[in-house]
């Protein structure tokens, strides 16, 4: 089993984000993390339920990603409070990889000590892009010297296992930015990158500004202060804070220079892709991030955190005034069993974001009949497009699938 714990916290909340997250006071950021201790003692006690030497005697935790939101910006005693929680609470295998988000312009040095002797063996930093004016506009708090100090902080604190979050397609971005955002990150050798495309979506700043084709491109001059604030059950959600002209999103053949430098670039400095949007060197591929594409059982803990315990799919209240006043018994809003169908197909369009694919065998073992019962015509289909490849027993995108990946997984749903 994986477990995931939101930390819905951030110092402001960035003009592209959709997360459940923002700022909010260091009242209720203490109030949160003493409602998510009760939980974890809750959730522990039904599905991990230790007995008195501690041996396991549930499900055996094999990665943790604490994931928000900024979960750096928790004091150390505050993270440290979680992990012992955890630790108490859940069997975690020796050899777990435990992730943790972090921000430029929230990391100290004794923060990342304190990290290192709770166990947390892997960090993923979010720079998105090398470029200060990028960085304005995207709405991030910090600048590129901002993270180099970052990077150099976890280093000596001895983090080997790093990854950094970058956003392609950003307005105004050209694709020499982008190989510039590219080559700085690579030359540095974390040994991941998740290099995602920017989607501009409902409810952000962006897609007020970008949302709707009459107002791509406009020149809109937002201030700082300009966007009202709404409270959302202890959280603020606001508005842009960038100042100056929205310059336009780039066109379709600029992302495509973009696409194509990412491939190029970072298979140039020893990068390997295993999933549309991320790229590892040897060994240091994201276990956590698989285990969801794989289907593997995983544990949501936290303001809106979602969970998938065998063919149970559920959700915690993403309302925070919620959230802090259970005591014991969480309130869900989403609770679903998931049909034999419904697993299929996400079993299809989940393990094909993996260059790898899936394989025949575990379609049967897991659903008891063979892949070509379910999905022959599909994939037959599909092959004949070029779009998927069928060799050994796998069956995986081909690199013209990968493009249009959406539509490829659309035709496994029925």
């Amino acid at each position: 089993m994986e477990l995931y714990v939101h930390i819905p916290f951030c110092v402001r909340k960035c003009a592209y984000c959709d997360f459940l997250s923002g700022p909010a006071d260091e009242e209720t950021r203490a109030a949160y993390v003493d409602a998510l201790l009760r939980e974890i003692r809750s959730a522990g006690a039904f599905y991990s339920r230790k007995n008195e030497s501690g041996k396991e005697r549930g499900r055996r935790v094999e990665t943790v990603f604490l994931g928000g939101g900024t979960p750096s910006i928790l004091e150390g005693e505050d993270t440290a409070r979680i992990f012992s929680a955890l630790r108490e609470c859940f069997f975690i295998a020796p050899d777990a990889e435990i992730t943790m988000e972090a921000n430029p312009g929230t990391v100290t040095r004794e923060k990342a000590e304190v990290w290192k002797a709770c166990g947390i063996n892997r960090l993923s930093i979010g720079l998105q892009s090398a470029d200060d004016e990028e960085l304005k506009l995207l709405g991030r708090i910090h600048t590129y010297r901002d993270f180099l100090n970052t990077w150099e902080t976890v280093r000596e604190a001895g983090f080997t296992n790093v990854n950094v979050d970058l956003i392609s397609a950003v307005p105004g971005q050209t694709a020499e930015s982008w190989e510039q955002t590219l080559r700085r990150t690579a030359e540095l050798g974390p040994g991941h990158i998740s290099a995602y495309s920017l989607i501009v979506e409902e409810g952000t700043p962006f897609f007020e500004k970008y949302g709707e084709p009459e107002s791509n491109g406009e020149n809109l001059s937002v201030k700082h202060g300009d966007s009202s604030e709404e409270e959302n059950g202890g959280l603020k959600i606001a508005g842009s804070v960038f100042q100056g002209v929205w310059p336009p999103l780039p066109d379709e053949e600029e992302e495509r220079k973009m696409y194509d430098a990412t491939l190029r670039i970072l298979k140039e400095y020893g990068y390997h892709r295993y999933e549309i949007s991320n790229y590892a060197k040897e060994g240091y591929e994201c276990r956590h991030n698989l285990g969801y594409w794989e289907r593997k059982e995983y544990l949501g803990l936290g303001l809106g955190a979602s969970s998938l315990i065998g063919e149970h799919r559920f959700r915690n209240t993403a309302d925070m005034n919620t959230y802090l006043s259970c005591s014991e018994k969480l309130i869900r809003e989403e609770e679903e069993i998931l049909s034999v169908k419904d697993q299929m197909e996400e079993f299809m369009f989940l393990g094909l974001r993996k260059t790898a694919g899936v394989t025949e065998e575990a379609f049967k073992s897991a659903f008891g009949t063979a892949v070509s019962d379910v999905y022959g015509k599909q994939i037959s289909r599909l092959k004949s497009q070029g779009l998927l490849e069928q060799r050994e027993g796998r069956i995986f995108l081909t690199e013209r699938g990968t493009d249009i990946s959406n539509y490829v997984f659309g035709e496994f749903l029925f």
